[in-house]
């Protein structure tokens, strides 16, 4: 068994362990919030940002590390990172002058840990798998619990999604594309990154009212649509009508997330590669400093 598939079917475990904490120095409501991060982290950040300011609890954006606007006012930045020793995320920490900054981190005792103010901890959620599974939505987890936006029974609905079967024809499909809307747009963006990494499938992900502008024209036979929220009106009949399968979500968007990432890992094991070890990837993207 694959480091990964324990890492996905511990996911329960860790989201009830999130659920339990009450995490220090995390944005409270009414601050001005940037969330950063690099690959599965800035989707969990997107996610997060959405949620948060659709909620009312104040302006929050999300940035690439790579492409913090450093000349903008926030009151807070919080940086997701893993390892904790991602390049960009160090660079840009070290650069946001007095602002307060928290890191929520797999790894207290790596550089980050120097580089933001203050740190969350999720050690029980770390992985050996290059992919990022169960620190990633352990994360976002957390940070919904902060906003009082994490349903009691998300771990609940984790376990269905680990013992329900996947879409028919799932594992068939040539070509994916995953709906988001709202914070769900995140998360969609997440699902396609970790079945493209883990399985070099052709994948893509936008929200869901803009897949009639375009990205319809992709769909066919061989492909599957799969969204992570309600859907629009109408907008599976279209789908449907390209000759694509088409997934409805019965679950909460994370949990329909757990059932992708057994996709993901499915896929790999079929077209024979490994999922702990993508092709050209590592675990943290440490840069040479000039």
């Amino acid at each position: 068994m694959a480091h990964v598939d324990e890492e996905i079917a511990s996911q329960p475990d860790c989201w009830q362990r999130a659920l339990e904490l009450a995490p220090q120095h995390l944005p409270e409501p009414g601050e001005r919030v940037a969330v950063i991060g690099c690959g599965t982290s800035l989707y969990i950040a997107q996610a997060y940002a959405a949620l948060r300011e659709s909620l009312g609890h104040g302006e929050t954006d999300a940035f690439a590390a790579s492409e913090f606007p450093l000349g903008r006012r926030y009151d807070r930045i919080v940086a997701l990172t893993r390892s904790g020793t991602t390049t960009e995320v160090l660079d840009a920490l070290a650069r946001v002058g007095g602002t307060e900054t928290v890191a929520i981190t797999a790894d207290p005792g790596t550089p980050v840990g120097a580089a933001a103010r203050h740190l969350v901890a999720l050690e029980f959620a770390d992985e050996r798998s290059v992919v990022q599974t169960r620190f990633a939505t352990t994360a976002l987890v957390l940070l919904r619990a902060h906003l009082g936006a994490a349903p009691a029974d998300l771990p609940a609905q984790a376990r269905t999604a680990l013992a329900d079967p996947l879409p028919r024809g799932a594992l068939e499909a040539r070509q994916f594309t995953f709906l988001g809307t709202g914070w769900s747009c995140g998360v969609a963006n997440e699902a396609a990154l970790k079945v493209r990494e883990a399985s070099a499938a052709w994948t893509e992900a936008y929200p869901a009212m803009e897949y009639r502008h375009g990205p319809i024209s992709v769909s066919g036979p061989e492909g599957l649509v799969w969204f992570l929220d309600t859907p629009p009106a109408g907008l599976v009949d279209q789908a449907g009508a390209t000759g694509a399968a088409v997934s409805v979500p019965g679950l909460d968007p994370l949990a329909e997330l757990v059932r992708i990432q057994r996709l993901a890992v499915g896929l790999a094991v079929r077209r024979g590669l490994d999922p702990d070890r993508p092709r050209h990837l590592t675990r943290s993207i440490v840069l040479d400093q000039p």
